[in-house]
């Protein structure tokens, strides 16, 4: 073995060591797993609308960039579409949210700003502020004071760049919400951009599932990131905001100048699970059916407080610890994933119970109680 790859080995084998190490996993059992949260990867009326495109000519592939010959029609329909269903002035369709965020924290903030970002942001938010220009530091956890201090103390020295906040509305690996109004009323005080990452809030939550920040969209200095890949069923992302705003992604968003565009086909998909969204209320409410079913049948034999949101986490500390019981639900049915460091902070390893609309009371209840069998063969 050569001394790179040699090298490359032994930083695999210490992610091992460590329990870190990631694999890939095929699909198998009951889903705990995915983001699907309201089923509609497997939505008929969207498989028909995609089957639909196809018979009508529309291309698999893009084959180029959107600021080449990759502009489809489809996108601009789903753009427009986007932007109204979301009360915004315009949207642009990017390949997935991790692009999107990277495009609007690496090319809108300037040099001379701060970007101040709530200290559970998702890794492509981090990604993004590392590569823009902009000053960043993160704020507490859910804390519209630790925001507005953060400002101030920049403030007081000498900062007089404009300010963006960026918070998630609903956070992936703690299934909380964020405390956008008050966040809203911290940007409005000091004249600051608002980013709000509505990944896991998008079709699940807000009038018509259009988020957790819906009752904000129409205001100038609110930018929103709604994926496609989550509640929605299909893939890509959708940012709304301002017509200047989205004009600048276009110019200085590298995530999106530089990448092949998404497939025409996705998003006629995005389009069509738009629509089942907008009329998804029954969904929703058959959704908060399972989470209040959770909370009595797995979350109170645990002596856990009742879930949120659809993101159940089962902080269990240890990372070994956490794989083990995983790799035991698995085992009797059950796709529980393990979340280590660092996509959480370090000594909260969890189990991320992800409720959708794939399983139903009787699957949770047999979960909770595989659940329990599970941290009994592995004590703490």
């Amino acid at each position: 073995m050569s001394s790179a790859l040699a090298s490359f080995q032994s930083q695999l084998d210490a992610l091992e060591r460590r329990v870190r190490r990631r694999r890939l996993m095929s699909r198998a059992g009951h889903d705990f797993a995915s983001n699907d949260y309201l089923g509609l990867a497997g939505d008929p009326a969207i498989a028909a609308a995609v089957a639909d495109a196809l018979a009508r000519g529309v291309p698999v592939g893009s084959g180029g960039s959107r600021l080449l010959r990759g502009n489809a029609p489809e996108h601009e329909a789903l753009e427009a579409q986007a932007a109204q269903i979301f009360g915004s002035e315009a949207a642009l369709f990017l390949a997935n949210g991790f692009a999107a965020n990277i495009a609007i924290l690496a090319g809108l903030p300037g040099p001379g700003d701060l970007v101040v970002a709530d200290a559970l942001i998702h890794a492509s938010a981090h990604d993004g502020m590392k590569l823009g220009k902009a000053r960043s530091v993160l704020a507490q956890h859910n804390d519209a004071d630790a925001f507005a201090d953060a400002i101030a103390g920049w403030r007081r020295e000498g900062g007089t760049g404009r300010v963006w906040i960026v918070a998630e509305t609903l956070y992936s690996m703690d299934g909380d919400r964020a405390p956008v109004d008050d966040l809203a009323a911290v940007a409005a005080r000091h004249d600051a951009m608002l980013v709000l990452d509505e990944a896991h809030a998008t079709a699940v939550h807000g009038p018509g599932g259009r988020g957790l920040g819906a009752h904000l969209e129409s205001a100038e200095n609110v930018i929103a990131l709604h994926t496609c890949g989550k509640g929605l069923g299909a893939e890509g992302a959708l940012v709304t905001a301002t017509r200047p705003i989205i004009d600048l992604l276009v110019n200085r968003g590298r995530s999106f100048v530089f990448s092949t565009a998404p497939s025409p086909l996705m998003a006629v998909a995005v389009r069509a699970a738009l629509a089942r969204s907008l009329e998804g209320d029954d969904l929703r409410a058959r959704l908060s059916d399972l989470i209040d079913h959770a909370a009595q049948h797995l979350c109170a034999p645990l002596g856990l407080p009742a879930p949120a949101s659809q993101i159940l986490p089962i902080v269990l500390g240890d990372d070994a610890r956490t794989m083990q019981v995983a790799a035991l639900l698995q085992q009797a049915g059950f796709d529980v994933r393990g979340i280590r460091p660092p996509t959480v902070p370090r000594g909260t390893a969890r189990l991320r119970v992800s409720l959708t609309l794939n399983v139903d009371e009787q699957i949770i209840a047999e979960l909770g109680e595989a659940l329990q069998q599970a941290l009994g063969q592995v004590p703490a």
